[in-house]
């Protein structure tokens, strides 16, 4: 082993990780860059929801709009559950910073392409290649902090993305309402960011280098534990389906509640957004209580907003129950993924993050759809969100009493394995 590699591998766990191969450490500037690119999805995800109700008349004569508009929002997600658990193999093919730089040009103009696109067809075809970008700029981004920091710096960083993303949803949602309300194209204008964004990333941003870049030496992984990882994906799945109902519909309750403005529309969504932060950054204290209390909590919260949203017949009434929902599901994602990657090695992580991340988003594309299906049965969204309320108190309980029963089993083992060797 050299000496340079020797050092890198002994660097603090408040160090940044440094090149192998021309010493390059990261700094400050790096992180920030790739926190301001991990922004670009939540964009995708919430800048058009306050002109969705705007877009529904639009194409109002349009077959199935009442399913194809909220896709407008949500096909992204789709691609990126599609792809998320091939991401990491792509990457590594085709390395961190070209995929970056390409994935944001190929962002502002298919993001941007709803300016000129005349059918709702057309533009769910662009949203798919926006989407197809975004699981681009996450991974790579993602991957990226994980190479340039370490340790509690790198953990920092992790932590940092959540918080600035959830930030950053309000601002795009607030922007978006505003926009917004001089036609259903402006919006579309604000993609085009990511390309003053690709600049600094090409000049400031390096490609690390393997250690080794000779004589590759391709290692067995051990395989994933799928069983363990079951119940958390399935309960991810349903998790993202909870986590975006309100960024999609929360618009159209406000609509029916005779809300017709969309900056009123961004700014009430904004608030609700706040509260998504507020319960993110809250994970960072509350992690000691544990997966289990936490998501019982998180599910729990849920529940009682979406049932306040199901009865309420003013905007602050749905306001608040929205902003006790967005409360749990900020505190749901980082449960979540603290509990599937618990039963995940090192080098399981990457494959079995993969899969969950898959899982959150596939539950993110299905929400509305989930919802339309309900809604057409109970007689209207509001009653839908409601019964989606009641199911996240079933999980809820259901989720304790197995983790309770798990935990009860492991303590069991561990009690009978002592006893036998004494």
């Amino acid at each position: 082993m050299s000496e340079r590699t020797a050092t890198t591998d002994r660097l603090d766990d408040s160090e940044a990780g440094i090149d192998p191969i021309t010493g390059r450490s990261a700094t400050t500037l790096q992180g920030t860059l790739l926190l301001i690119c991990s922004c670009l999805p939540v964009l995708g995800a919430v800048l058009l929801a306050p002109i969705l109700p705007t877009l529904s008349q639009v194409f109002a004569s349009t077959a199935g709009a009442d399913a194809l508009v909220p896709l407008v929002l949500t096909v992204p997600a789709l691609m990126i559950a599609i792809i998320a658990p091939f991401a990491g193999s792509i990457v590594d093919r085709m390395g961190r910073k070209r995929l970056l730089v390409g994935a944001l040009v190929i962002y502002a103009v298919l993001g941007t392409a709803p300016l000129y696109l005349d059918t709702l067809g057309a533009i769910l075809l662009s949203r798919v290649g926006v989407g197809i970008a975004e699981a681009a700029i996450i991974t790579c981004c993602t991957t990226l902090l994980a190479d340039y920091f370490r340790g509690r710096r790198r953990d920092r960083y992790f932590g940092m993305q959540t918080v600035v993303t959830s930030l950053a949803a309000t601002l795009f949602i607030v922007v978006g309402g505003i926009l917004g309300s001089g036609g259903w194209r402006t919006p579309f204008w604000i993609y085009a960011i990511s390309l003053l964004i690709a600049i600094p990333v090409a000049l400031l941003v390096w490609a690390p280098k393997p250690a080794h870049s000779t004589n590759p030496v391709r290692v067995k992984l051990s395989p994933i534990p799928w069983r363990l990882l079951a119940l958390p994906c399935a309960v991810t799945v349903f998790g993202g389906i909870v986590f975006y109902s309100l960024i999609v519909e929360l618009p159209y309750v406000l609509a029916g509640l005779g809300v017709s403005d969309p900056a009123v529309i961004g700014l009430g969504s904004a608030v609700v957004s706040l509260a998504t932060a507020a319960g993110a950054i809250s994970f960072r204290w509350l992690a000691r209580r544990g997966v289990r209390t936490l998501l019982c909590l998180a599910f729990g919260l849920a529940a009682v907003g979406l049932v306040i949203v199901w009865f309420a017949s003013s905007v602050p009434i749905a306001i608040i129950g929205s902003m006790v929902t967005s409360l749990g599901t900020g505190i749901l994602l980082p449960t979540l993924l603290t509990w599937a990657v618990s039963h995940l090695s090192f080098e399981q992580r990457g494959r079995g993050t993969g899969r969950w991340t898959a899982c959150l988003f596939f539950g993110q594309f299905a929400s509305p759809l989930i919802l339309l299906a309900i809604g057409a049965q109970a007689g209207g969204l509001q009653p839908a969100l409601g019964i989606l309320g009641v199911a996240s108190a079933v999980v809820a309980i259901a989720v304790g009493l197995v983790l309770a029963r798990s935990a009860t089993a492991s303590a069991r083992t561990t009690a009978d394995a002592s006893a036998a060797a004494h």
